[in-house]
């Protein structure tokens, strides 16, 4: 089923519908969610948040809405909510970095970790862009859109972004493991 088929089904109140929407998109909206707040718990909760919005407001999404684009830009906007309270609880700030675990040993598994480790080291807003294009595959110009950005400012910061992510590989990839 193609995206104007799910839109339809959730305008018109089709539960299928959205399940094929939780089905298709929730692996992507939960990764760049995990990948933007380093922790499951949160990621969970605000994917739930996400796809709630989405409930209600399908009956008045319209007939050519990019369901990734819009998925996206509420997961953002949950997850920036989300940052804004929790700077304000300075209790959560103690447990929130990063599981540091063992490596397995597995190359793969190492080079993986490295990517994301150099993902993390970025600030915010660039790790946001990396994910939404590099990872999600969301295309330049809803980015921009979702971010209330023209189009040239967006590839001057994903340039900026993707520079920064190679400074931080290079760095982790010398380092020992």
């Amino acid at each position: 089923m193609d995206n104007a088929q799910i839109v339809d089904g959730l305008r018109s109140g089709d539960v299928n519908a959205f399940s094929r929407a939780w089905a298709a998109f929730r692996p992507r909206i939960y990764g760049f969610l995990l990948r933007m707040s380093r922790r499951p718990e949160v990621a969970d909760d605000l994917l739930q948040e996400t796809f709630v919005k989405l409930a209600r407001a399908a009956p008045k999404l319209a007939p050519d809405t990019r369901l990734d684009a819009w998925l996206f830009t509420v997961a953002r906007n949950a997850y920036r909510s989300h940052r804004r309270w929790e700077v304000l609880d300075l209790s959560r700030f103690v447990a929130t970095e990063a599981d540091a675990g063992e490596p397995s040993g597995a190359s793969a598994r190492l080079d993986v970790e490295v990517l994301e480790r150099a993902l993390l080291a970025l600030p915010e807003a660039e790790r946001e862009l990396l994910l939404l294009v590099g990872v999600e595959g969301l295309e330049q110009d809803a980015v921009a859109d979702m971010l209330k950005l023209r189009p040239d400012a967006l590839r001057k910061r994903l340039s900026r972004a993707r520079a920064m992510f190679q400074q931080r590989l290079a760095k982790l990839e010398g380092a020992p493991r």
